[in-house]
């Protein structure tokens, strides 16, 4: 065979094009060329409108500027956006092989912002393993990727993606923060119509996977207004769809055949043959395409050749054109293979890291938990004999110049307090500590002892409080009565704080009944200050309570609602919000509750706190710490109750076992046995007395293993004067009153 120097150039040409020469390294600043500008924009243009087939060829000449002008910070970009519009197309493979090589390139060279877009495509790659431990792991990645780099259009796609992994996680309220911080304007040079629309469509499938029709027609209209102005198709054709359902739902039948109709038409202008057939070439990318054209030029030369060559001539020409299309598909097979095998290796590595990332996400976690736990525990102690005595002080008549002081003290003394709860109550609930107990529940008791106890932070302010109850709500459920009492205290407590001589409702309302179960609808509702738009989207979250100057005037730790929030998440249910800047707030739930209406309802016995007769009772407090033992000791006797003092769990059994008592105060925290312990031996031989444990609560700490060992209530320390009295008053005089009675 002859060899002709046309066919020799034309089989190094091939090779040449598969293996590119190396460029220069360490490249520290990019000159923004305008052609190379312009065929980026263009390339994000089209991805946005779903033109991949345009956006691929925009991409392929950026790559080739990038390569001619030896910029290699040019070709990190084109890389990272390959990358993306292959995954949109469903291409992993092709994304995998853009993403290595962007990494090849940041080895060498220091560039944050390709470094960050760089992360967010590893966190795309992450995402498709659908696997929950990946989310953590994809989330942790648009994090670093923030971190690298501030870029405002960068954010914004973090902003989307981190919605996307949050839904994915089962985190809906995150994923509507993210989601929500895109619908308004913003100062994204590049993106801000398409993420607006993204944004938009997404609440919107949210919401309707979450049976909010109105507020998932809103957002999909949105959207489809912004994708029908920018051409973006995807959105434009996935709004139709969903809005075709939504409306077929509400009885809207002719807006759903408008919507069907929209993504016909959608369908008959996209897919043209010519569009195929564009699609077709791009997609093969660039070895297949150069193999092509190698094809197409011997065929010319073929047929040039035909008039005057001989029979030979024109096999030596078709075997070198054959043997040079071969070597091309070889090398393509070859390079694809060694692509494979390092992605392999790579996906391992980051694997490794992975999990070693996790696991010290985990250990930083659990550590940042015990320490918030021991800080709020230790805390306590000192903080009850500041309560205590500041109590003692108060009821003894102090001077005018003194009692000023004592009140600033009580106030500080009280806000502490409920901050240490708070931090507890938020600790636990990220720890996974809590768990809503079904036991039964009197609804109508439970809503009226919040409210008896808030009633004087109501005159405080001049306001009333007003009980709606539905008298067809069952009697007697199965819930947590401890944690819905929670749920209430903060959420009328919160609507107290911001209302001034004004009115909160308290509404329960039976939905329906099926069977044992039945749906509740509760709702606090105010004429308060109200809240502003941009406030609602970020309420619920722990320490976001509105301005400084409202903190300032209306005090409170930022965490009641973020508690209210965590606790319902608990029963499976979640807290809603309407609000009018002037007008009020309206927070709102429900709740599915077990009935119990088997059960005969107590015999009517109610027993005012300014009933009880403390005169005469004789108690015993197990305590370890001296002041602790001085100022409970001395509470008593304000109420003429006299006591005898244990100093451990010991003492304590030995005590109940020798003497008789009305009631016990039992310390949990001791040392030897524990409160628990000693509560469990006393019961061994006398189930009747009451027991009240007075404690620290820590995290470890549950009250289910308090009732369990034989307590008959827990207060915790520091505890305000007025419940550890009406506590005695409940466990051990109401009991007493009780059978007297019958």
């Amino acid at each position: 065979m002859t060899w002709r120097l046309p066919h020799i150039l034309l089989f190094y040409l091939g090779i040449a094009l598969l293996f590119p020469l190396e460029k220069t390294q360490g490249q520290e600043t990019i000159i923004i060329d305008p052609d190379f500008h312009q065929l980026i924009t263009e390339a994000r243009a089209y991805k946005n409108q779903d033109k991949m087939d345009l956006a691929l060829k925009a991409l392929e000449e950026a790559a080739e500027w990038a390569e001619d002008n030896e910029n290699e910070r040019a070709a990190i970009q084109t890389q990272n956006m390959f990358a993306e519009v292959y995954l949109i197309r469903g291409e992993v493979d092709r994304a995998t092989s853009s993403f290595i090589q962007a990494r090849n390139l940041l080895e060498d060279n220091t560039y944050n912002e390709g470094s960050a877009y760089y992360l967010l495509v590893d966190a795309q790659l992450t995402l498709e393993n659908d696997s929950l431990k990946l989310y953590t792991t994809a989330l942790q990645t648009v994090l670093d990727a923030k971190r690298t780099n501030n870029n405002r259009n960068l954010l914004n796609r973090a902003a989307l993606l981190e919605g996307r992994i949050f839904e994915l996680m089962n985190r809906p309220d995150s994923a509507i923060i993210r989601y929500n911080s895109l619908r308004g304007d913003n100062a994204d040079p590049y993106e801000k119509d398409y993420l607006r629309s993204a944004a938009h469509l997404s609440l919107a499938q949210l919401y309707a996977s979450q049976e909010k029709v109105s507020e998932a027609i809103a957002n999909a209209e949105s959207a489809l207004e912004i994708a029908k102005t920018n051409e973006f198709q995807r959105e434009y054709a996935e709004s139709n769809q969903l809005l075709a359902k939504l409306y077929r739902q509400t009885g809207q039948f002719q807006k759903a055949l408008e919507s069907v109709e929209n993504m016909l038409f959608l369908r008959d202008s996209i897919y043209t043959v010519e569009k195929l057939e564009m699609e077709s070439e791009i997609s093969e990318g660039v070895f297949a395409r150069q193999t092509i054209e190698q094809q197409k030029k011997y065929e010319a030369e073929i047929a040039e050749l035909s008039e005057s060559a001989s029979r030979s001539e024109i096999t030596a020409i078709l075997t070198s054109a054959f043997l040079t299309i071969i070597s091309l598909l070889a090398v393509s097979l070859y390079r694809n293979n060694q692509i494979k095998l390092k992605t392999n290796d790579l996906l391992q590595t980051k694997n490794r890291e992975l999990q070693l990332a996790r696991d010290a996400a985990v250990q930083a976690m659990e550590a940042k938990t015990n320490f918030l736990s021991t800080v709020s525990h230790e805390l306590r102690t000192p903080l009850y004999a500041v309560t205590g005595l500041t109590h003692l002080l108060l009821e003894e008549n102090p001077r005018k110049n003194q009692l000023e002081h004592l009140k600033a003290l009580k106030f500080s003394g009280d806000y502490l307090l409920n901050f240490i709860n708070d931090i507890l109550q938020i600790n636990k609930i990220d720890a996974d500590k809590l768990e809503p107990l079904e036991v039964e529940c009197n609804l109508k008791k439970v809503l009226t002892d919040v409210i008896n106890g808030l009633q004087q932070s109501a005159k405080d302010h001049k306001n009333e409080i007003i009980l709606d109850y539905d008298p067809q709500i069952p009697a007697h459920l199965m819930s947590d009565p401890v944690k819905l009492s929670q749920v209430f205290m903060n959420l009328i407590g919160n609507a107290l704080k911001f209302t001034r001589e004004g009115e909160v409702v308290v509404i329960a309302k039976l939905l329906k009944k099926d069977g044992n179960y039945a749906n509740i609808y509760f709702e606090v509702r105010d004429n308060g200050i109200g809240i502003d738009k941009e406030r609602q989207a970020t309420i619920f979250d722990s320490f976001e309570q509105g301005s400084i100057q409202i903190n300032r005037e209306y005090g409170g730790t930022g965490l009641g609602l973020t508690i209210v929030k965590s606790l319902l998440g608990l029963f499976g249910s979640k807290i809603q919000l309407e609000s009018e800047l002037g007008k009020g707030s309206s927070f709102f739930f429900e709740l599915n509750m077990k009935c119990k209406d088997e059960l005969v309802d107590d015999i009517p016995f109610e027993i005012s706190p300014n009933d009880y007769q403390y005169k005469g009772l004789h108690l015993l407090v197990v305590e370890d710490n001296k002041i602790n033992q001085v100022i409970t000791k001395k509470m008593l006797s304000k109420k003429e109750i006299t006591c005898d003092i244990a100093n451990n769990g010991m003492e304590a059994v030995e005590l109940a076992g020798k003497n008789t008592y009305d009631g016990i105060l039992m310390d949990i925290h001791m040392p030897g046995i524990s409160g628990v312990e000693a509560t469990e031996q006393i019961r061994k031989f006398d189930p009747e007395t009451p027991i009240i444990a007075l404690t620290a609560i820590s995290l470890d700490d549950s009250l289910e293993a308090f009732y369990a060992a034989g307590c008959n209530d827990v207060v915790t320390k520091p505890f305000k004067p007025e419940v550890f009295y009406e506590k005695i008053g409940e466990n051990i005089i109401e009991p007493k009153m009780r059978k007297s009675y019958t």
